[in-house]
């Protein structure tokens, strides 16, 4: 590859460097799969096949000081560095041994995803003492005709996928602004509920913290504890959560979430305090708008990232890689932002709320990811290459996808693995891929690897079969050992695996029990809340 080796850095220095209050960001550079099965708690998934698509936002101040690792085996942490050093980030070192270093030195290792989050979901429901229901309650009330109202806290996409009959889609981020619209009567009792654990534990409480007259549970393991009480799951439901109605005292919403905001010291900021910081070199600020994805859709401030409020609650390292950086949030009414600040404040994140939201003149920066450009081929010519034997097609989407449809005779491979196919590589070598980012850093690495003509099929597999050319399907290939992309525990528990979902409360239930001292006190579960 080239360059000079990057810094290492030893167990022991990097797990004081996570608790030492400055801004680092630890990144786990392997693939999805293969980070989901054991990684440190503070890891964030940046695999190295999305590396240059993905960092800028995540990482966007190159003078962070960042650590990179994998298992101390693969060797794709040394190529990150490396990747990274050519993007400009100036701080960079690689843990030494990765996590078998890691746990060579006594400390834990997590299976799973969005971890810290989910450990911060199982302490809420300990310290607030949650109110739950458990699905054979549940199910009894609905049987009996009682009247309550079921939300179901995830996004849309999950809720029609499976959710408990009868329920309605309100996405965490929306239930304090939406309640009053949803539920008329004071006592009508409030059930919500997720997948599992966690966004029910954090529904729950936020509607108890805003302070709603009505009885409000959390539904006990969510659609996983309903499937495994041998109760149907609901398909394909499309009941959403109607819009603010005129008659909705915002202002008092708006008293409500301020004050609880303020309970937590969260900082309401103004445009020129956060401008200053985004213009600020040393130190990182991100900028979420916590709106829904069409609100977001339909105009937001320049720079800021989508980030619904639920979910960045619930996969806050899908949007904050750096620790101790500032996470400013925005709205368009003054409620969602401040409740979402709240709990991450409890979190243990520097959240603030800008006090004129999406009304605000703020500008934030935006790094590009560094692509180079690639040569495109339409699925004509390449049908004419296929034809004459004159091109290797290369199949980089995930491996589940290539397994249910992919171009006759195609290989599959991921970036990390390029290097081992290249004796297999003939003729022109065209890359399919969902999007173009992702050929085109592949094509760096082949580039490197000496593979002259790479170019990328224009419009992808939906092109190839628009066009009526056939495709073919691989049910075993590739192998669930080389689907390094998936993580099978995770995804298995949703298509009726019972003996997966129960894998996974086990795993999240027993989270806390991982977690050290120095990682328990990073959460700010106290104070104000000790009265909650």
């Amino acid at each position: 590859m080239g360059g000079d080796a990057a810094a290492t850095v030893d167990a022991r220095t990097l797990k004081d460097w996570l608790h030492d209050g400055e801004e680092i960001a630890l990144l786990d550079v392997r693939e999805h799969g293969q980070y989901g099965e054991s990684h440190l708690f503070y890891g964030i998934p940046l695999p190295y096949s999305r590396l240059e698509l993905d960092v800028p936002r995540l990482v966007p101040r190159a003078a962070t000081r960042v650590v990179v690792y994998d298992d101390g085996l693969l060797g794709v942490a040394g190529r990150a560095a490396e990747r990274l050093a050519g993007l400009g980030y100036a701080n960079v070192s690689v843990l030494n041994q990765g996590t078998l270093g890691w746990q060579r030195a006594g400390y834990e290792l997590f299976a799973g995803v969005n971890v810290p989050s989910k450990a911060f979901g199982e302490l809420a429901e300990l310290h607030f003492h949650t109110p739950r229901l458990q699905a054979e309650q549940v199910a009894a009330m609905i049987a009996s005709g009682e009247d309550f109202v079921l939300l179901d806290g995830r996004p849309f996409g999950e809720y029609r996928k499976t959710t408990i009959p009868g329920s309605m889609c309100c996405p965490n981020g929306e239930l304090a602004y939406r309640v009053e619209a949803i539920v008329k009567d004071p006592r009508t009792p409030i059930v919500v509920h997720c997948a599992g654990r966690t966004r029910s534990i954090i529904g729950a409480q936020t509607l108890i913290d805003f302070g709603v007259p009505n009885p409000v549970y959390a539904l006990e393991n969510g659609t996983q504890g309903w499937h495994l009480a041998d109760f149907a799951l609901e398909r394909g439901a499309t009941r959403r959560y109607p819009g603010m109605p005129e008659s909705s005292d915002l202002a008092a919403q708006r008293s409500r979430a301020h004050g609880i905001a303020a309970g937590q010291g969260v900082r309401f900021v103004d445009d020129d305090e956060v401008g200053r910081w985004l213009a600020d070199e040393s130190r990182t600020t991100y900028l979420c708008d916590v709106r829904t994805p069409e609100e977001f859709a339909a105009g937001s401030l320049p720079g800021a990232a989508s980030a619904p409020g639920g979910q960045l609650l619930q996969a806050t390292d899908q949007w904050v890689a750096v620790r101790n950086a500032r996470i400013v949030l925005i709205d368009g009414e003054g409620v969602r932002a401040p409740i979402i600040a709240t709990w991450l404040a409890r979190m243990g994140h520097d959240a603030c709320v800008l006090r004129d939201g999406i009304a605000s003149r703020v500008r934030a920066p935006v790094r590009p990811a560094a692509l180079a450009p690639i040569d495109a081929v339409q699925v004509s010519e390449l049908a004419k290459l296929l034809d004459r034997k004159g091109a290797t097609v290369l199949d980089l989407r995930a491996g589940m996808a290539y397994r249910k449809a992919h171009i006759p005779g195609s290989l599959w491979s991921i970036r990390p693995r390029l290097e081992a196919l290249r004796d297999r590589l003939k003729g022109r070598v065209v890359l399919v891929a969902d999007e173009p980012g992702i050929a085109q850093i592949a094509a760096q690495d082949l580039a490197r690897s000496g593979t002259a003509s790479v170019a990328m099929l224009a419009g992808g597999l939906a092109a190839w079969e628009s066009a009526g050319h056939p495709v073919e399907a691989t049910p075993g290939a590739p192998s669930d050992a080389e689907c390094i992309d998936y993580l099978f525990f995770v995804h298995d528990r949703h298509d009726g695996n019972k003996d997966a979902a129960r894998r996974y409360l086990a795993w999240e239930t027993g989270l806390v029990s991982q977690l050290d001292r120095r990682e328990l006190d990073a959460f700010r579960l106290r104070g104000r809340d000790a009265a909650a």
